[in-house]
């Protein structure tokens, strides 16, 4: 279940105050409000997929594990 379904049902089914809500999901209380306030369904954020720092060094890695294999 995605934390913002969880935040309305808190919110509006089961009466909760804000400063509870944060307290149970770490939000900050401007935040929860904002979300209870605008009814967006998902953030409007996308995380950009990123390389891993080591795939630069990955060829130089296996041809060490290679070689301290064959000791």
């Amino acid at each position: 279940m995605d934390i913002l379904s969880v935040i309305r049902r808190w919110a509006l089914r089961d009466k909760l105050p804000i400063r509870e809500i944060s307290r149970r999901t770490g939000l900050s209380r401007n935040t929860i409000r904002r979300y209870l306030r605008a009814g967006i369904v998902e953030p409007k954020f996308n995380v950009p997929s990123r390389p891993s720092k080591l795939d630069a060094y990955a060829e130089k890695l296996s041809g060490w594990l290679l070689a301290e294999q064959r000791k």
